[in-house]
């Protein structure tokens, strides 16, 4: 499902892959590709890649299509694997939000971005 609510513009700081978490980059206006979920994830990229410096859309709020890492289910809180793609959070990971569809590795799933951080473990 895509029904994206805002959308911003980012200049690229990595090659950003369509439909890839994306966390802040390194100054105001950066942002890249997430690689895991220990840092602040901000939203999903758009359908089209971005190399370096270019200029990309990031839907942050709504329902928005990002692929899938491994075996999702309906309702998992989603974060960051080491190529921006979409796995069950465990504790102590930043996630985007909550997954609107069942999936598997490499298959579009949907977002509800709503994002977070999980409590650590023993927390």
């Amino acid at each position: 499902m895509n029904i994206p609510g805002l959308i911003t513009a980012r200049q690229s700081s990595t090659t950003v892959i369509a439909r890839r978490l994306i966390i802040n980059g390194a100054s105001d206006g950066l942002a890249g590709q997430a690689t895991d979920g220990s840092a602040l994830i901000i939203g999903v990229s758009t359908d089209v890649d971005a190399a370096p410096g270019d200029t990309f859309d990031v839907i942050r709020s709504g329902l928005a299509p990002v692929t899938y890492g491994g075996d999702v289910a309906l309702g998992d809180r989603l974060t960051a694997d080491a190529d921006g793609k979409a796995v069950t959070a465990a504790a102590g990971d930043y996630f985007i939000g909550y997954a609107e569809v069942t999936g598997a590795a490499d298959e579009i799933g949907s977002v509800w971005i709503a994002p977070g951080q999980l409590p650590a473990a023993g927390a």
